[in-house]
């Protein structure tokens, strides 16, 4: 596997970087995952946008954006992934300096990585829906910057693998934020209702071309937290994300969804975004 590292290509094996990195002794860095069709990119310039806005959140400086969507590219070519399913994997940190709480010099220079992946896609949970777990939410109040600092979401989620679910749902006070690596959503009498965008959430792509398409399909959107308790009347569920798309959730914790099985809505968004995506790409 080709990567790149700081300006260079290099062997997977090759790609080294100091113990001394704000990302490995801090987590002090940001990153994106950019999903890829037969070779061709998904939003890739609402991910660098959203890249760029994550730097500044952190003031992370100096370092340039729009040569990355290049470097994706190159990476997709130089891994043998220009056809099939793939993602790109991007992380800057703020750079090798010696370990203090307080900003390094402002010459330090950012570490800039980035990796391509297959990307096998999960058909039978997008056919049959998925199960999902409700954990408190313990994470930071700036879940709106895309950080490396995930422990929070890692702990989440492996207690979701433990429980044989995809996803868990974070619940702040009482309502639902998101998911540890998704966005959610549920239906109330044919309203799509999902948490408002703040600080505690973060704005995905997924998300936002499905209200996009919402509007275009007449859908009513409800923007307001989804209270754990009102999901007894959820008549479905979902997770929005890059590379779960729109995926069916059948069940949270004990409590079945539609008995179960996906809903309408949910199959006229999946077959909707999966046109969406194919026309992005003509």
């Amino acid at each position: 596997m080709t990567v790149y590292l700081n300006g260079k290509y290099l062997p997977r094996d090759a790609a080294m970087v100091s113990a001394f990195d704000r990302g490995f002794v801090f987590a002090d860095g940001v990153y994106e995952v950019i999903r890829a069709y037969e070779g061709r990119f998904f939003g890739m310039e609402w991910h660098m946008k959203r890249l760029r806005r994550s730097l500044s959140e952190l003031l992370i400086r100096n370092v340039e954006v729009e040569p990355l969507a290049e470097v994706s590219n190159r990476l997709l070519s130089e891994n043998g992934l220009t056809t099939g399913d793939a993602t790109v994997y991007i992380q800057v940190t703020r750079g090798t300096a010696p370990r203090a709480h307080i900003f390094p010099d402002s010459e330090t220079r950012p570490t800039v990585f980035a990796a391509a992946s297959p990307f096998e896609a999960p058909q039978h949970l997008w056919t049959d829906g998925a199960k999902a777990i409700l954990v408190p939410e313990i994470r930071w109040a700036r879940c709106d910057i895309k950080t490396v600092a995930l422990v929070a979401n890692v702990m989440a989620s492996q207690k979701a693998k433990e429980a044989g679910a995809k996803e868990a749902l974070f619940v702040r006070d009482g309502a639902i934020t998101e998911g540890a690596h998704t966005n959610f959503c549920a239906v109330f009498d044919g309203v799509l209702q999902t948490a408002p965008l703040s600080n505690y959430i973060l704005p995905g792509l997924t998300r936002k071309v499905v209200l996009e398409m919402c509007a275009e399909m007449d859908i009513p959107v409800r923007e307001f937290p989804i209270f754990a308790d009102q999901l007894k009347d959820a008549d479905e569920a979902m997770i929005l994300g890059t590379t779960t798309e729109v995926m069916p959730i059948v069940q949270i914790d004990e409590m079945m969804i539609r008995g179960g099985k996906p809903g309408p809505l949910t199959r006229k968004l999946q077959e909707a975004y999966v046109r969406r995506t194919r026309k992005a790409l003509e």
